[in-house]
């Protein structure tokens, strides 16, 4: 259902239109009921209204300058007007600057219920043009090479969940389910020409050697940094992976000689197990390039051949950084746990003390960063003078490092939290002291708070509320109706002067919201008092 915010200072009026239209029946909710332009404003804060019906003829803010100010907070909002006869011209002037429609008063629950039908209609148009399937259909696969390189690049230098790569592969039309991937970059050498000639000799090498790599049922060529990466993906799996990627690469090489006659580089790493290992054989394969400046090196050069290689080599990679990044700052205790559980599940008997003491150290190192970024000095979590990688090199075996990796990771996880508690509180604090100082100014806003505090207004609100259960605007009217009180209790102020005081422009205004959040006018109020303090002296 869409929200409805009903704005008019007549009562009847408002409780006419609640009574009078079957809001229900137009799939519409009626969220807020307000007396002026400025009451609405400030109720839309909280309701977040879809449209609203609001008379034009208002005190303290008619309803032009409230769906200027609407429309300035939230574009999407439609406005509709309700005139008189004598301001028709004024309010159909209005129609092509910030509101939606209007209605001409006198007019019957038919002719409103008729304008919200229109009305609704018009916003499920939008609504159906922005999901228009065969719109975005053709949108989205005219965009695919672009995803399909964007993917590329992905995998190539970012360390994603097989779930999200395949997702992500099926939705881009390719298919990177495979038992084991290999990448080799291609480069050609055409003696430093740049010219219209150069990027068109790269993109027939990328159609002759996508055409091979298709024949030879390999995988993906693409276009990457102004190289040719091959993607291997081996579907078959067994011994023989090696030698098809062999063969296929040969056969690129062969043609982009026959047909092209330019010379041409390959870089080729180790296959890899998995789709999160694609971004370590594209490193190797670049390690592997570099070799093409050695004298008589072969233009297909294997990582294998120029490097030895240590087999189940311990990576401390990025996919796992990221997980126990975001554990740390944000994650719950089990969640740390199951990040600890995959990370000490890499170490194995065959791996050597000095890699698995250099797999921790990468770990401790990634939780030191987690803590410096979220603000925690490593210091005043362990004391001064601690000595975090020795004390995890004198440990006698390999449980007991993981578990002092383990303890450390649960006491910087806490203090993180602690201190974002802290931040949050210390936000709030300083903003209602702000707010206390500030309150009798009339131009006090959430956006002159944010200034001073320098955070963004949408931060602000959520942890605002969060912290004092109350919207930022609903808070400074306590604080303004708390200090009118006092003054009504402990002056002979006049009630125009009072509204000076704790920040109301307008005298009127400061009595209507007065008597709208204490329920008795401001001279009531000081009769009130004033009476209940002689009675109390009588006693």
């Amino acid at each position: 259902m869409y929200r409805v915010l009903l704005v008019d200072d007549e009562e009847d009026v408002r409780e006419g239109l609640v009574v009078e239209v079957d809001w229900e029946a137009l799939d519409l909710r009626i969220v807020g009921l307000a007396e002026n332009g400025r009451e609405a404003l400030e109720m839309a804060e909280r309701v977040e209204p879809d449209i609203v019906v609001t008379d034009i003829s208002m005190p303290f803010m008619d309803g032009l300058e409230l769906a200027k100010r609407l429309r300035e907070r939230n574009p999407l909002v439609k406005v509709v007007i309700l005139t008189g006869y004598d301001e028709f011209d004024y309010a159909r002037q209005a129609v092509s600057l910030s509101v939606d429609e209007y209605l001409l008063k006198p007019f019957s629950a038919g002719h409103l219920t008729e304008l919200l039908t229109r009305l609704r209609a018009q916003m499920a148009a939008e609504v159906a043009e922005r999901e228009d399937v065969q719109q975005l259909r053709d949108h989205y696969y005219t965009s695919l090479p672009l995803l399909q390189a964007d993917l590329m690049a992905t995998l190539l230098h970012r360390q994603k969940s097989p779930e999200y790569i395949h997702g992500k592969a099926k939705q881009c039309g390719l298919d990177l389910h495979g038992e084991r991937y290999g990448v080799s970059v291609l480069t050609l050498h055409m003696d430093g020409e740049q010219s219209a000639d150069t990027e068109l000799k790269q993109f027939a090498a990328l159609n002759i050697a996508a055409e091979v790599w298709t024949e030879h049922g390999a995988g993906h060529a693409f276009m990457h940094q102004e190289t040719i990466v091959l993607l291997y993906v081996d579907r078959w799996g067994g011994e023989d992976g090696e030698k098809r990627q062999q063969q296929a690469l040969e056969n690129v090489m062969r043609s982009i000689n026959h047909y092209l006659r330019i010379p041409a580089t390959v870089g080729s790493g180790s296959i890899v197990n998995t789709l999160a290992g694609v971004k370590h054989a594209y490193e190797d394969a670049l390690l592997a390039l570099d070799y093409r400046l050695v004298p008589g090196t072969d233009p297909l050069i294997y990582i294998a051949d120029v490097e030895r290689q240590t087999a189940g080599k311990l990576r401390f990679d990025e996919l796992k950084q990221q997980t126990l990044t975001r554990c740390l700052k944000a994650g719950t205790q089990a969640e740390l746990e199951d990040a600890l559980e995959i990370i000490f599940r890499e170490i194995t008997v065959e791996h050597g003390r000095s890699d698995i003491q250099l797999y921790l150290i990468e770990v401790l190192t990634n939780v030191w960063k987690a803590a410096q970024a979220s603000g925690e000095a490593m210091e005043d979590i362990f004391g001064a003078g601690f000595q975090l990688y020795a004390d995890l090199f004198r440990l006698p075996g390999l449980s007991e490092a993981q578990g002092k990796v383990r303890e450390v990771c649960l006491l910087v996880q806490h203090r993180i939290a602690s201190g974002r508690q802290h931040v949050y509180k210390d936000i709030v604090e300083q903003a209602l002291s702000f707010t206390k100082e500030h309150y009798a100014d009339p131009d006090l806003s959430i956006q002159k708070v944010c200034g001073h505090l320098h955070i963004s207004s949408g931060y602000f609100c959520g942890i605002f509320k969060k912290e004092v259960q109350l919207t930022f605007l609903q808070y400074l009217m306590q604080i303004r109706m708390e200090a009118a009180k006092e003054l009504l209790r402990s002056t002979e102020m006049k009630s125009f002067e009072i509204a000076g005081q704790v920040g109301f422009a307008e005298p009127n205004y400061f009595s209507f919201c007065f008597k709208k959040h204490i329920g008795v006018s401001p001279k009531e109020y000081r009769k009130q008092t004033a009476l209940t303090a002689s009675e109390g002296t009588s006693r």
